[in-house]
């Protein structure tokens, strides 16, 4: 009788995993859909056609007005980019439909904390900092910072009730810094790191 309780739940486990996988498969390529036949080619270029920060920003609002689930928000922003949209303004579209969802930030305000919510709502926008930097040729990176946290606070005046979690690090290439050892190795062969049906 366990055994049979057991492969029910399994099953049951199966089963709605299936559901939740394939409801949002289907809401993803049907919206994928309906943008490639209603959508106007010339309003996606006009809209997300470009990299400038307003065009980003507009990718942004409408990707969490979408607040899509993450199979949708995939299916969108291909359809965005195969419409005319940059690969920039498609990409920060994604992030935005899956990380500023307002939805998911009520739930967890109530369930978990505030903080997690305000962790979600600041950690898409850094997200699409970090991408928008990177398409300008810029050097960025978020950095978590555990060690020498009181020299940082010191250095850069973070007030004493304050808890520094990380920072956003941005940049042109300087030119005086050394190349990293790993560029000497040279790129390792197909073979080296991409095994077939055994080692």
């Amino acid at each position: 009788m366990r055994v049979l309780d057991a492969l029910g739940h399994a099953l049951g486990l199966a089963g709605s995993m299936t559901w939740e996988v394939t409801w949002s498969l289907i809401l993803g390529f049907t919206l994928s859909g309906i943008v490639q036949a209603v959508v106007r080619r010339q309003a996606v270029i006009r809209l997300l056609g470009d990299d400038r920060p307003r065009t980003l920003a507009v990718a942004a609002g409408l990707g969490a007005a979408s607040s899509s689930c993450s199979y949708a928000a995939v299916a969108l922003a291909r359809a965005l980019f195969r419409r005319g949209a940059s690969f920039t303004a498609a990409m920060v579209f994604e992030i935005a439909s899956t990380n500023l969802v307002i939805e998911l930030g009520i739930i967890l305000a109530l369930l978990i904390s505030w903080q997690f919510t305000l962790a979600e709502f600041i950690g898409g926008p850094v997200m699409i900092v970090l991408l928008a930097a990177a398409d300008a040729g810029l050097g960025a990176c978020f950095l978590g910072n555990f060690r020498g946290e009181t020299a940082l606070r010191r250095a850069l005046g973070v007030p004493g009730d304050r808890r520094y979690v990380g920072a956003v690090l941005m940049g042109e290439p300087g030119g005086t810094d050394p190349p990293s050892p790993s560029l000497a190795r040279g790129r390792r062969r197909r073979s080296e790191v991409v095994h077939r049906g055994r080692w």
